[in-house]
């Protein structure tokens, strides 16, 4: 397991799984987001004040890998961690479901995700650098 820069808990709900009763494929990819969109508020990133200023943030490229499937009504850790390559920001993902034995007691979680999401900046519609991320990731990246 990395060291990630931002984590959170959901539960999987009965409309994101498809008739095989496990989750859709697509529904990573919304849990993903999620977490990417907690980590941005997170760092004092708002979308639509840097939309008002003229920057967007745009997913570029996704490489995903499904481990294990998620099922109804279970718990997951979605975790994020950041890094940068030229002007593309590189969000390694991981999920895991949340285990607990009989008595409550945590134990290993299993990897069931694990996505690599390239997002670049575009400002004023021409791929750019920008301040604003790179200012509120400077923690992250310097690590």
């Amino acid at each position: 397991m990395m060291n990630y820069h931002y984590e959170t808990i959901m539960q999987v709900r009965d409309y994101e799984c498809d008739i095989q009763g496990i989750v859709n494929n697509a529904n990573y990819l919304h849990y993903t987001e999620h977490t990417r969109h907690l980590f941005l508020q997170h760092c004092g990133i708002s979308f639509s004040e840097m939309h008002k200023k003229g920057e967007d943030f745009v997913v570029a490229r996704m490489n995903l890998q499904y481990k294990t499937s998620l099922c109804p009504d279970d718990e997951f850790r979605s975790c994020v961690r950041l890094k940068k390559e030229g002007l593309r920001y590189i969000f390694l993902h991981d999920i895991y479901r949340l285990r607990t034995n009989g008595e409550g007691i945590r134990e290993n979680d299993t990897l069931c995700f694990r996505g690599q999401v390239d997002v670049v900046c575009l400002v004023n519609g021409r791929l750019g650098e920008s301040e604003v991320c790179n200012k509120a990731f400077e923690k992250y990246l310097n690590e």
